[in-house]
């Protein structure tokens, strides 16, 4: 049997990079190595992208916050047009194996906001994932919250800042009530997210948020249950039974994710009366279809006495070995290995559907 050249992307500029290599790491150790074989290409914090060793190409993988890329010198260029043969060593000055899937594990932005996505697009291979529209929805939480708002999915209130000299304490105080929570609008895995009470805590939370991004969103506070669903697919979808998350935090921080094993409980599946997961799962779907996601998608629930609230979508959750995702397909009986093939045929599935569209008249 001929192997795929799969090509794993990760890394990236955002404060998410450390996310990433994580989950690059746990999609290398996972990864059929008989169906596939690997190139790894990593994005350094400069978004200069190297082709890395695939059997040693981490460094302080036991320690989330230590870890980094290996050092290498062999960086490469991506080709537009030449499909499949599309990445080029700038070291050794000559194409390398030609790829046959991409698996971008970028989180945040130039990763996951339809920047790589659209850089894929023009070197014309299958990738795992949503497409440049899908993506920059799902990253952007303004833009999602307004199309989920305006098709009558329930979201908490909200207030955008595009400069910290716009926000008044006292209104969004008056809107929104006490505690808030602000947040980059651009940014995901928990990073730069603030619960805050008084007036100091609301100017502090929004330069450590403004140090993220140049668009802030501030919350309502929900109380409710933390409810989240796993999606994959491309127009036909399937959702899992909805997990709960119940931090030991005082929220489901970036610690509790990704370094402190304990930060948080994943309750797989939630207790939930079946009725009320099959809405959530409705819902699911419906936020998936209309935010135009592919391949796959976490999505975020808030769950109060009353309402079915929609936190926000993840287009390239984590895939780390304590993550949501992966969880919750084990739960559904779907191992992580099998995870990983089934989103590389959607990968190729839209593709070739992409594929038939006439690009002349």
């Amino acid at each position: 049997m001929n192997k795929l050249n799969l090509c794993i992307i990760f890394g990236g500029k955002s404060a998410e990079h450390e996310v990433s290599l994580q989950s690059a790491y746990n999609i290398v150790e996972a990864v059929d190595k008989e169906k596939y074989s690997l190139t790894l290409i990593a994005m350094n914090k400069e978004g200069k992208f190297y082709l890395c060793d695939s059997l040693n190409f981490l460094e302080n993988i036991d320690n989330p916050k230590d870890i980094k890329i290996k050092n290498t010198d062999n960086q490469i260029a991506f080709v537009p047009g030449e499909r499949g043969s599309s990445i080029y060593s700038l070291r050794d000055n000559k194409m390398i194996d030609s790829i046959d899937v991409i698996f971008p594990i970028i989180h945040g932005p130039f990763g996951e906001d339809g920047s790589l996505q659209g850089l894929l697009k023009l070197i014309d291979v299958p990738f795992v994932g949503a497409g440049v529209v899908g993506s920059a929805v799902g990253m952007d939480k303004d833009i999602m919250k307004r199309l989920l708002r305006d098709n009558d999915i329930d979201i908490a209130d909200f207030i955008i800042y595009r400069d910290i000299l716009e926000a008044d304490y006292l209104s969004a105080k008056d809107k929104l009530g006490i505690p808030m929570f602000i947040k980059p609008a651009n940014l995901g895995s928990s990073v730069g997210i603030s619960k805050v009470t008084n007036q100091d805590e609301f100017l502090n939370g929004l330069e450590e948020a403004f140090r993220f991004d140049g668009k802030v969103i501030v919350e309502e506070f929900i109380d409710g249950r933390e409810i989240e669903c796993a999606v994959k697919g491309n127009l036909k979808t399937k959702v899992t039974f909805p997990g709960e998350i119940l931090p030991t935090d005082e929220f489901y921080s970036y610690e509790a994710k990704y370094i402190n094993e304990t930060g948080a409980v994943l309750k797989i599946p939630a207790e939930l009366d079946n009725n009320i997961a099959d809405n959530i799962k409705e819902i699911a779907k419906e936020t998936y279809k209309l935010l135009e996601t592919r391949g796959l998608a976490r999505i975020d629930f808030f769950v109060t006495k009353d309402r079915i609230l929609v936190n926000e979508i993840n287009t390239l959750p984590g895939f780390t070995k304590i993550s949501m995702y992966p969880k919750l397909w084990k739960n559904e009986g779907v191992e992580y290995s099998d995870l990983i093939d089934e989103l590389i045929v959607f990968a190729i599935e839209e593709f070739d559907n992409n594929d038939k569209l006439l690009s002349t008249i």
